[in-house]
């Protein structure tokens, strides 16, 4: 379970790809609050890690167009 979360030090995503992972990830943290509400979800960890990666992936943003915007300087 620890490997899923290293990453390759080579494996360069563009702006597009991370903003749809954070879509993507913003529309499962929905559905895992909405389980959690009805009393369906078995593991409530699950909130808190989705909320850590949609942070990553802000954060991962953020730092992409920092460095497409000093290149294009």
């Amino acid at each position: 379970m620890a490997d899923k979360k290293i990453k390759k030090a080579d494996e360069v995503k563009t702006i597009e790809t991370l903003r749809t992972e954070l879509a993507a990830k913003q529309t499962e943290q929905i559905e895992v609050k909405r389980g959690h509400a009805a009393g369906e979800l078995a593991n409530p960890r699950v909130i808190t890690s989705i909320r850590k990666e949609i942070a990553r992936l802000h954060t991962a943003i953020r730092a992409a167009e920092i460095d497409a915007a000093k290149e294009s300087k």
